[in-house]
């Protein structure tokens, strides 16, 4: 188990991981990045729920931003949106604060939710991050879409667990290689901020150094004709 944290990944990867394995490779190996409309407008909505000397009281809720969690199982931290903590007899202590209380995880999305469950993965890591720091269990959380404006609840299944630490032990492998997987392009792809970084479809053909030396020849060929 990891006890270092240098052998960490973001955890915000496994969303980037789920989506496309190659587009978490070039932003987490390569350090490759490219911003479109809506990345600029997630970072910014994530800026505002980043605050972490922001807490508000409302009766029996405490909400908490930006509040920093890791996981030695999944062997990733990061940030969560928002945890909130609903006072709860059968809740935890917290230090600093009075009574007992239960936590549970939102995360803020731009857009509106999605088919596949990357967003639900993340939103997993995060609640299995914080059962581990503060000893208590979380069946469920939250996802808040700003295109919709609605909450969706997620419920933790031992499926969607399983899932997560699937992942995440993937990304810890490839990691470990320096790997970048191809990709079957798709329609994914055209949201994709790094497409032109990408370039899904030499992906498609092969690798760059093959397309490149196909052409080559076939630019030969012609010549001697």
């Amino acid at each position: 188990m990891a006890t270092n944290p240098d052998d960490y990944l973001p955890l915000s990867g496994i969303q980037h991981f789920c989506f496309c394995r190659r587009q978490w490779a070039l932003i987490h190996l390569e350090q490759q990045w490219a911003e479109n409309l809506r990345t600029a407008q997630g970072r910014l909505q994530h800026a505002r729920c980043h605050d972490d000397t922001y807490s508000e009281s409302r009766g029996n809720l405490r909400i908490v931003r930006g509040m920093r969690v890791a996981s030695q199982t999944l062997r990733l931290n990061g940030v969560c949106d928002v945890v909130e903590f609903r006072a709860d007899p059968n809740g935890i202590e917290i230090q600093g604060w009075s009574g007992t209380w239960h936590p549970s995880p939102v995360e803020y999305k731009h857009g509106v939710p999605k088919e596949h469950d990357a967003d639900r993965l993340q939103l997993c890591a995060q609640a299995m991050a914080l059962e581990e720091m503060l000893v208590c269990t979380i069946p469920r959380g939250a996802l808040y879409y700003a295109g919709t404006r609605r909450r969706e609840a997620v419920e933790l299944t031992a499926e969607l667990r399983l899932k997560t630490q699937t992942m995440a032990d993937e990304m810890h492998e490839l990691y470990a290689r320096g790997y970048t997987p191809k990709t079957r392009p798709g329609k994914h792809c055209n949201a994709c901020s790094l497409k032109e970084l990408c370039l899904p479809a030499l992906c498609r053909r092969g690798d760059v150094s093959g397309y490149i030396r196909t052409h080559l020849e076939e630019a030969q060929r012609g010549g001697e004709t």
